[in-house]
């Protein structure tokens, strides 16, 4: 299994009201290991950016995709997730003969993989993906807060907190909200 050329994939996003969601692939160097990997949500944002320059550099291949809010609202959140690996998946410049998927789905790729529930805990590959993501997501969000300040996007990242929901109340939806999620659905459009 070692010498089988494998990158980890995981996505960050499935669950706020607002913005893409985000994949990423990382092919790790076994000569070139990297200390402190673990599960993004587990790490400090200033943790995980110090990972994601060290994940960059390190690698020996890494790629971020994403699927937009309108492709989340045609296909399904669990459909854009699985697009969004699909696409950081096939821009990777080395080609994986094995991809391990964060979750309990697999989307359909041309190598073999294998989905890991935890994966992000467990595999150091994962782990890279889910930090990548994780950072390149939470990036977009902040340059949405700036289009859209009223939202606080830069505060909850488009996660359903209580500030997000007071504010999607009070302004109604933007165009970047997730139309198919409720509460968002039941809100007049900005």
């Amino acid at each position: 299994m070692s010498d089988v050329l494998t990158c980890g994939v995981d996505e960050a996003g499935r669950g706020p009201l607002a913005g893409p969601v985000v994949a990423a692939a990382v092919i790790l160097d076994p000569a070139n290991p990297i200390e402190g990997l673990d599960d993004s949500k587990k790490l400090s944002a200033r943790r995980r950016e110090a990972l994601a320059v060290e994940i960059r550099c390190k690698a020996l291949a890494w790629a971020v995709a994403e699927a937009s809010v309108e492709e989340i609202d045609r296909i399904n959140i669990l459909q854009a997730s699985l697009l969004a690996m699909q696409r950081a998946v096939a821009a990777l410049q080395i080609r994986p003969e094995l991809a391990l998927i964060d979750g309990n789905r697999c989307p359909l790729l041309p190598c073999q993989s294998r989905a890991i529930v935890g994966g992000d805990g467990k595999v150091a590959s994962i782990a890279a993906a889910s930090i990548l993501a994780k950072t390149v997501r939470d990036e977009g969000m902040r340059g949405l807060h700036k289009i859209y300040p009223m939202y606080g996007f830069d505060r909850h990242m488009g996660y359903p907190t209580a500030y997000h929901l007071a504010v999607l109340r009070a302004h109604g939806a933007s165009p970047i909200h997730r139309r198919s999620f409720a509460p968002v659905s039941q809100l007049p459009l900005l």
